[in-house]
């Protein structure tokens, strides 16, 4: 199931994509307390079966065309940070290392950051840009984990079975600021710059995660193409480490890495301006597209 959440008719409400429509489960008979992704996922696979019987119920003319729809993000509001694996792909340390004069070693154990809920819009949503905070916004398309089940101690082993579904995540980083304070948090931060979408795949979808095509377009030109199975720390070593001594939740969401192609590791830096457009694609999942606005 593709299940999101969108803003119709003065609410707040998840849908579920058919094709190229977005089905309104409420209209199905859905209730109002279960009309949210995250009360969704913390009532588990029973909330599931009745968010599709709902949406079977649905009738046709209630459908809504996706391209007519304004898409949320499918957590709107994450009740934490959003948790981020840094240079989880040999070839973007690589091109990290040659752009930043450090070494190219591989990390012995995942190197782990956070973005906060403030800074999550939604596919379609503008990305805000103040030349006066940042001038180095660069792009990083990153597959993302949504937890289902949580726990502490989670074996690798069992890892998956921890997971109800996966997402597109573009990881916005101020270069300028990532670097100047030394840690990720500000630079990684900023409004709107963890655009998250279009929809959560249930993870009975995803035959694979670990061999899912990823390609990042900025105004059209192709600066990302790489696929999952290059993750130096794969899903279950990411649940493990995470979970050893830190539950994790229903809800918790976690960016797993980029791959090659940022903008700040080019020659010469590319980096993002008002009116480009950044378009992440994952196989099997869809296509998360956002615009960079001046909000000077």
């Amino acid at each position: 199931m593709k299940i999101g959440t969108c803003w119709h008719e003065e609410r707040r409400q998840i849908f579920v994509v058919q094709g190229e429509d977005a089905v309104l489960p409420r209209y199905g008979g859905l209730a109002e307390s279960s009309n949210s992704l995250l009360s969704v996922i913390a009532r588990g696979a029973q909330a599931f079966l009745e968010v599709a019987a709902c949406a079977d119920r649905a009738p046709a003319q209630s459908n809504v065309p996706l391209n007519e729809l304004l898409i949320l993000p499918p957590i709107p509001r994450p009740s934490k940070n959003v948790i981020c694996l840094g240079w989880n792909y040999s070839e973007h340390i690589k091109e990290s290392a040659q752009a930043s004069g450090r070494g190219d070693e591989l990390p012995e154990y995942p190197v782990v950051f956070t973005k906060s809920p403030t800074a999550v819009i939604g596919s379609g949503g503008k990305v805000p840009y103040d030349k006066t905070v940042t001038e180095q916004l660069d792009w990083e398309e990153e597959l993302g984990v949504i937890i289902g089940r949580g726990g502490k101690g989670i074996s690798r082993s069992r890892a998956l079975e921890h997971i109800v579904g996966y997402t597109i995540i573009n990881d916005l980083s101020a270069r300028d600021l990532q670097f100047r304070h030394k840690q990720f948090f500000i630079g990684k931060s900023l409004d709107g710059s963890c655009p998250i979408g279009p929809w959560m795949v249930t993870a009975d979808e995803i035959k694979d995660p670990h061999d899912l095509d990823l390609k990042c377009w900025v105004n059209g030109v192709v600066k990302q193409d790489s696929n999952t199975r290059y993750m130096i720390f794969d899903i279950p070593s990411i649940i493990e480490t995470l979970s050893r001594g830190m539950t994790l939740e229903p809800g918790d969401i976690i960016a797993t890495g980029t791959p090659s192609g940022v903008g700040f590791a080019r020659q010469p830096p590319e980096f993002l301006r008002p009116g480009d457009t950044v378009v992440c694609e994952i196989q099997s999942i869809g296509k998360l597209s956002n615009t960079i606005a001046d909000n000077r």
